[in-house]
């Protein structure tokens, strides 16, 4: 009876070790995949049962049991990340639990540039193969509350940048990062701007800064630009800048702006109304704030293109109307 057990206990210790092999072979053995690269999203407050049978149905050749064993042998099947992931050909079902514990979702990017309008961005948020699109469609002032904003009008709000995100992430999160970032932004210039800028508040900074965007694309210029508009504010002159005038036309501009246009009263035009127009016309980059709110001292109060991505500055209407008639023949004053 003795030998029999020690017999018994002998196979049953020759099956488990060739359990524990086969169990450590099949870990280890890549798994097949119906396409490359396998994408999946696993939902918020998903177990591990439901995230094996989203892996599965997404094209993972692999048992949902052996993930759902893995996860409780090394006691972590509580402790996956949602998101959206991303594996590749040759990944192992040890490899693609340690993926699922740390969170390792899979990115896209989506770059904001400086100068774009609210409509541009958007135009090209909403063309993003890898966000939900949960604002598609929604009202401006709408989208607004969505992401928590006080203000209604979006324009010149969102900071422009490169933002990372998980792949099937809402767009509405993108949203509310670069509205944050451009509060930050905001906020620390303002704190450490000149001293009596003619600027209301931070908002009306971030109106000039937007103006500043657009005026100029040259470095070097940017502060000189923004010493001419904060000059004439404070001696209540005509900001008289092209920009505005092309923003308040909206659709109806034609890329050729016109003596009418010039004319045409609307809330943005600047030669026909005095101050800052009602929001700003673009989005800003850091650049642009730091000039509106750190303008150097200088007497300027006109420019004018050169025509080589440079501004001739001139102190007096006289030398401005020569600056022109020299780098814009037939250029109107």
């Amino acid at each position: 009876m003795r030998k029999l057990l020690v017999k018994l206990f002998l196979v049953a210790a020759v099956v488990l070790l060739l359990l524990v092999a086969a169990l450590a072979w099949v870990v280890q053995t890549p798994i097949g995949m119906a396409h490359e690269p396998l994408e999946f999203t696993i939902l918020p407050g998903s177990s591990m049962r439901a995230a094996a049978r989203e892996i599965a149905a997404a094209g993972a050749e692999t048992p949902s049991w052996l993930l759902l064993l893995l996860g409780k042998w090394q006691r972590v099947d509580t402790s996956i990340k949602a998101g959206s992931y991303e594996i590749a050909r040759g990944v192992t079902p040890l490899e693609l639990l340690s993926k699922l514990t740390r969170g390792d979702v899979s990115q896209s990017d989506l770059v904001f540039i400086e100068g774009w309008t609210f409509r541009q961005m958007r135009e090209r948020l909403d063309a993003h193969p890898d966000l939900r699109h949960d604002t598609a469609g929604l009202p401006e002032a709408d989208l607004m509350r969505l992401i928590g904003a006080p203000e209604a009008a979006a324009e010149g709000l969102f900071f422009p940048d490169t933002y990372f995100f998980a792949k099937r992430s809402s767009d509405v999160d993108l949203l509310a990062r670069a509205y944050r970032a451009m509060q930050q932004h905001l906020a620390r210039e303002w704190q450490a701007r000149a001293a009596e800028l003619p600027y209301a508040d931070a908002y009306q900074a971030l109106i000039m800064a937007s103006i500043v965007e657009k005026e100029t694309g040259r470095a070097d210029d940017r502060p000189l630009v923004a010493g001419v508009f904060v000059n004439r504010l404070r001696q209540g002159m005509l900001l008289q800048t092209d920009p505005t005038v092309i923003y308040g036309l909206g659709d109806a501009f034609d890329g050729n702006l016109r003596k009418r246009d010039l004319l045409a009263d609307t809330p943005f035009n600047t030669y026909t109304r005095r101050g800052l127009p009602p929001t700003p016309i673009a989005m800003p980059g850091l650049a642009s704030l730091q000039a509106a709110l750190h303008p150097p001292a200088t007497e300027a109060l006109y420019f004018v293109a050169r025509g080589d991505g440079s501004s001739h500055f001139s102190p007096s209407l006289d030398e401005h109307n020569r600056a022109v008639r020299r780098f814009q023949k037939g250029g109107r004053p």
